[in-house]
């Protein structure tokens, strides 16, 4: 074992290395990294911030955006703009370049938040890998406490381990802020009409292509989710859609009207920039007062459910009353440009529990909200033509599609409380109007498919009777839409469990426009997608053993609590060279080999896996197999393949969690002679999974 060494000494080295002799001063700035860490963090080099500021739920993960592909150094030394030969030169100026290793590790270091004095260790490689003439020193950090990724920075999913679609009001801040990003991805390809991986060409095909009212409801919408979050992944790796439970308590499911209404992720709000673009745009300028309300609105995070909900507040409450519900009205449009702006998951043309003359979708539209009790009436149907439809010549309508399906996109749709109207009616209910008994065929032939209209600014302007959720022809253009359907998806997967021989009949029928069958989607686990409340990943490695895991704390908020199933999993856990038991404690990061198993509330379960043994064959003989295969390599997969190990641990967190907030992983491991055993374990990973 040799000495060890902190992270930032390394780096430091890593950067005098490179330098050289060179005189460089870098604008007067010197060698920076040179200084005390405190400088280092704040140096320039010609206004170029060398370390970028913390980003928000950043961890330890090799996710690609993170703190230190963000900074202007680790730019610098990838040759990057603006030091990429047109502005600056790649760093280090005047010395030679750096090894693309060496740029992770520095890039690495900063995603921990650039520490001072943790300190990697040098372990012979020799010891850890089968006998042969290569030796080499492999680097790990001495990490106390293995932190969760919150940034939904887990590694790439391998084969055997499925993506997550999680609740999306038990996401956390940044993974909502990624789910943003996507969609904000797809919305900038509508300038390219023909690109079929752009919002308004996604949204079309259920236009042209939905099934609703019998069997094909459920597969066809299955295809539908998996290949629009194909499409999110080719722009936002890893992502994957999250899906609304609306019978939770925040939604108030008997009193819908006074509860949440929809998600708070996807309610409009005023971002800080967005916010400074919005009083600058407004026409007469708002009084100091009235700027500075609205600037509030944005420090304080107000939500708000629709864009009427706002412009009665920016006239009941702030006092600006410069705006008309007119479509041309340019202040109205610059607040619908500042509120998409800083949400794209909020949709001008979506009034939700909005109907005629403030009245209730019980006493307009004569449905009712779904709650936890519905969902139980249909959940327990026992077969597949009452539950999800029945095929043509039965024609029968599954009562999943009616409510809540239905229910929701009538709930979310709404009805315009500013349709037609010449002012903003707040503070009262307004008049009832008519509705124009024409208005369902006028508003479906308003979605061209030439042209593309819908998601043109002119058109999310535009004040129609009903919101888009109100149609099938529109409901997909509204961001809303895909949660609820998520939802629905995972509704069927539940009953599937339940219900295993109950299936659609005409299983070969191909479902439109792609080459999937139905028979192709009864099986959601070849879609590599499973449903949670919510999760915690911690990366850790495979390039050395794990003595012992102990996590830092998880939270679990209240809506997480509600779970039906807790889960600890080891991800990627390769063929070890001996048997061991590996025993799990929660809220107990002192645990070891000798602590009780048996009337402890902070035991949770183990696994026990069973040990390869000395290797009989040659060099090479038991490596590990490739992550991917080459291509037309047919064979089975290989008996050293890494695996996923699973641990049920519900009732112990169940318990745990009545009186705390946050749980603690730890593992010990245990060797055939019942001691622990600290240089056994490798894993790429472990998480905590909390399942409905």
């Amino acid at each position: 074992m040799a000495t060890a060494q902190t992270r930032l000494a390394r780096v430091r080295a890593i950067l005098d290395d490179a330098a050289g002799d060179s005189a460089s001063d870098y604008g007067g700035a010197g060698r920076f990294w040179n200084e005390p860490l405190e400088s280092f963090l704040a140096a320039t080099v010609f206004g170029v911030a060398m370390i970028a500021p913390p980003q928000a739920g950043a961890c330890g993960c090799s996710s690609k955006g993170g703190r230190g592909e963000a900074s202007g150094l680790v730019k610098g030394l990838r040759g990057e703009a603006p030091f990429d030969g047109v502005r600056f030169p790649p760093l280090p100026w005047g010395g030679r370049r750096v090894a693309a290793d060496d740029i992770d590790f520095i890039s690495a270091w900063i995603d921990d938040d650039c520490p001072e004095d943790d300190r990697e260790t040098l372990i012979d490689a020799g010891t850890l890998a089968s006998p042969g003439p290569a030796r080499e020193l492999v680097r790990v950090s001495e990490i106390a406490e293995f932190p969760a990724c919150d940034d939904d920075g887990r590694p790439v999913a391998r084969a055997g381990a499925p993506r997550q679609r999680m609740n999306l009001d038990c996401m956390s801040p940044p993974q909502v802020e990624r789910l943003r990003r996507g969609f904000r991805k797809l919305y900038d390809l509508n300038h390219w009409p023909e690109d079929r991986r752009s919002y308004n060409n996604q949204a079309l095909i259920h236009q042209n292509h939905c099934q609703h009212g019998w069997e094909r409801f459920l597969p066809w919408h299955r295809a539908y989710l998996y290949e629009f979050e194909q499409n999110l992944q080719d722009f936002e790796p890893g992502l994957m859609l999250p899906y609304w439970d609306w019978t939770m308590p925040q939604y108030r499911p008997e009193t819908p009207d006074k509860g949440w209404i929809i998600p708070q992720s996807m309610q409009a709000f005023l971002a800080p920039d967005a916010a400074e673009a919005l009083v600058a745009a407004l026409e007469p300028a708002p009084t100091e007062d009235q700027a500075r309300a609205i600037f509030a609105l944005a420090e304080d995070g107000t939500l708000f459910v629709s864009q009427h909900a706002f412009f009665c507040h920016l006239i009941g409450v702030i006092g600006y009353t410069a705006i008309a519900p007119s479509p041309a009205d340019a202040n109205r449009r610059a607040c619908i440009d500042a509120l998409l702006a800083s949400n794209p998951l909020w949709y001008p043309l979506r009034y939700p529990a909005e109907y005629q003359g403030g009245g209730t979708i019980n006493q307009i539209i004569h449905y009712h909200y779904p709650t936890a009790r519905d969902m139980a009436q249909i959940e327990s149907l026992n077969n597949f033509r009452d539950f999800g439809g029945g095929p043509i010549y039965d024609s029968a309508f599954g009562f999943l599609d009616q409510n809540p399906h239905n229910t929701m996109h009538i709930w979310t749709g709404g009805q315009n409380p500013d349709f037609q109207a010449s002012s903003y009616a707040c503070g009262a209910s307004p008049p009832a109007k008519a509705v124009d008994p024409d208005l369902g065929r006028k508003r479906n032939a308003a979605v061209k498919v030439a042209g593309r209209r819908f998601h043109a600014r002119e058109d999310l302007y535009s004040q129609p009777a009903l919101g888009d959720m109100f149609s099938n022809l529109t409901a997909s253009y509204d961001p809303v839409f895909w949660p609820i359907h998520v939802n629905i998806d995972r509704v069927w997967w539940e009953w599937q469990q339940r219900n295993p021989s109950a299936a659609p009949v005409d299983q070969d029928a191909v479902l439109s426009p792609w080459n999937y069958t139905v028979r192709d989607t009864l099986d959601m686990a070849r879609f590599g997608y499973e449903y949670v409340r919510g999760s915690h990943f911690m990366p850790v490695g495979l390039e050395a053993t794990v003595g012992r895991f102990v996590s830092a704390p998880l939270a679990v908020g209240e809506r997480v609590k509600a779970f039906r199933r807790a889960e600890i999993r080891l991800h990627e856990v390769p063929q070890l060279a001996r048997s061991c038991f590996v025993r799990a404690f929660l809220n107990d990061p002192a645990a070891n080999a000798s602590t009780p198993v048996t009337d402890n509330p902070h035991y949770a379960g183990y696994l026990a896996i069973f040990g390869h043994g000395d290797c009989y064959g040659g060099p090479g003989h038991c490596d590990l197999p490739p992550a991917r295969p080459r291509d037309y390599d047919l064979r089975a997969r290989s008996h050293n393949t890494p695996r996923n190990h699973r641990i049920d641990v519900t009732e112990a967190a169940r318990a745990l969690l009545a009186k705390a907030d946050a749980l603690q992983i730890t593992l010990v491991v245990i060797g055939a002679d019942y001691r622990e055993d600290t240089e056994l374990l490798k894993l790429e990973g472990v998480s905590l999974s909390f399942l409905d």
